[in-house]
């Protein structure tokens, strides 16, 4: 343990630059509440997205660096702002319409479309829950509802009460001109309809811990802001419950740069202390535009995790979390390669670089042996050249080339079969455009397949790489990148692959012959 803290306090990953910056904020002392807190926060008006998977994966690595460098207790809490009145009904529901009944009232207050909880806001809660538990974060779910209506927040509102004028201070300079002359921090729900009120509040009482709006009848109304009465505005309330909670750590997207500007200010107003923070920045489509779920301009976890294993989603997370990124399915191969890379190098590396290694904090500094002789990128080329749509085709070529290899041995293998096949499916099948070679690339082409006709078949890999180079440098072409362009285009169909040396030698020197022979002959290797 002290060898591995010494490595967390030298490394330069950032997740350990966020832990070292949490530690020093407790000077290295355990909180009054005799833990560190971290929390992640989640609106459940929809399922849970890559944003949700991003933000608890980044912060579940920081407290993991964290338990490297210190004793202290840690938790995490997984918050739901459950008791926000529904602004508009989701398009991807059903039963829209008797949803749309009940616009305004808290997701909690709402009758689930789905038919399977008590509530709208408890079938996604349960959803949150789900999606956490499959990828097998550790959490504590917290509810926004419960802590309201339980009385949890009712100190914290009272303080938010005793502090009005100040809080007001905070957020009027902060809205519109229409919107300064109605805001108020609380809003109060109806006791008739269960609606969450944005009403101008007439008066408030600390002392007596209400506050006073007008109903649309004119009346004027008293309420308690304790005990699920009154909820506050989202930003007040997220400051709100860094103070009643002790949130010690907190990362949130460049976007809510602004607003946490203001809780901070509001949490110290209260008389408590922001939480650490990191902000990281926003996904892109392939664009360049950013991701909007309304748009539906990205991609989600489902489709990622159909064509590639978690591990890489989580790589993708844990690379760069402060440079726009672009997340479209296109980069799904690179990814995934990239991780095997990394697992295959964690073995060999010395102890400070395996901790700034990715994989380490992909696995909680466990990670698996690498157990997958055959890249991702190559796997799909397989199954594009022999149009495989079984995983059996390719684990026979697979097995052939790395004679121990099995799905019980290398269950990572196994996925990623499974994986080459769907993506080849829906992504590089409908795409492929062969074509026929030029006088210069046909020459060397038959020269290629003469010269693999009598290699053997147990040739490695970098032996046949370094002979498809000196085939390329005897034709003369200008640039052997446009070689392995050709061998790409007029065999595989595609204008990029794999070093082509693995391909042949997973594929087989004889069966690779033929492949270039039947191509030179001007048969259609599409059609297979």
């Amino acid at each position: 343990m002290t060898a591995e803290r010494d490595l967390a306090t030298e490394s330069k990953a950032w997740p350990f630059q966020e832990a070292r910056k949490l530690l020093d904020r407790l000077d290295g002392k355990a909180p009054e509440k005799g833990y560190v807190l971290f929390e992640t926060g989640y609106g459940p008006s929809g399922l849970p997205h890559i944003g949700t998977f991003g933000e608890v994966v980044r912060t579940t690595m920081v407290r993991q660096a964290f338990q490297r460098l210190s004793d202290i207790p840690t938790r995490l809490f997984a918050f739901s702002d459950d008791m926000d009145g529904l602004r508009r009904v989701p398009d991807n529901i059903p039963n829209k319409e008797m949803v749309a009944e009940h616009l305004g009232k808290p997701l909690t207050s709402i009758p689930d479309p789905f038919g399977t909880h008590d509530s709208f806001g408890a079938h996604n809660n349960a959803r949150l829950q789900g999606f956490l538990d499959d990828f097998g974060f550790e959490y504590e779910f917290v509810s926004s509802t419960e802590c309201y209506r339980s009385g949890r927040f009712d100190p914290a509102l009272l303080r938010v009460l005793e502090c009005y004028d100040q809080v007001m201070k905070v957020m009027l300079p902060s809205l519109g001109e229409e919107r300064r002359k109605t805001y108020s921090p609380f809003l109060p729900i109806c006791p008739e309809t269960g609606t969450v009120l944005q009403v101008p509040i007439l008066e408030h009482d600390a002392a007596a811990g209400t506050v006073v709006y007008e109903n649309e009848q004119g009346a004027k109304i008293e309420t308690p802001v304790t005990g699920g009465r009154c909820k506050l505005q989202w930003k007040p309330d997220w400051a709100m419950r860094w103070y009643a909670l002790g949130i010690d750590y907190e990362m949130s997207g460049k976007d809510l740069i602004d607003s946490v500007k203001l809780g901070n200010a509001i949490c110290r107003i209260l008389g408590g202390r922001p939480p650490e923070g990191f902000t990281y920045e926003l996904f892109l489509d392939e664009n360049g535009e950013k991701i909007s779920k309304s748009r539906g301009n990205g991609l989600s976890v489902e489709e990622w995790l159909a064509y590639a294993p978690p591990e890489s989603l989580a790589l993708f997370m844990y690379q760069a979390p402060k440079r726009a990124k672009r997340l479209y399915f296109d980069i799904i191969p690179r990814q995934v390669d990239d991780y095997i890379k990394l697992l295959e190098a964690y073995p060999g590396q010395e102890p400070a670089e395996q901790v700034d290694n990715p994989v380490w904090h992909i696995h909680d500094g466990a990670p698996p042996a690498a157990d997958v002789p055959v890249g991702f990128a190559l796997l799909m080329n397989l199954a594009s050249v022999v149009n495989a749509d079984d995983p059996s085709i390719l684990w026979g070529f697979v097995t052939r080339y790395a004679p121990g290899a099995s799905a019980e041995g290398n269950p990572l293998l196994a996925r990623l079969i499974d994986h080459a096949l769907a993506y080849y499916r829906d992504f590089v099948k409908p795409t492929k455009i062969y074509r026929a070679p030029d006088a210069t690339e046909r020459a060397a082409l038959a020269d290629l397949a003469t010269l693999l006709e009598m290699t053997p078949a147990d040739t490695d890999a970098e032996a046949i790489q370094n002979e498809i180079y000196e085939v390329g440098k005897r034709h003369a072409f200008e640039n052997l990148r446009d070689w392995f362009k050709a061998l790409y285009q007029v065999l595989l169909g595609q204008d990029q692959g794999p070093r082509f040396g693995s391909f042949v030698a997973l594929y087989g020197v004889e069966a690779t012959a033929l492949l270039i022979r039947r191509a030179l002959a001007g048969e259609d290797l599409g059609a297979d």
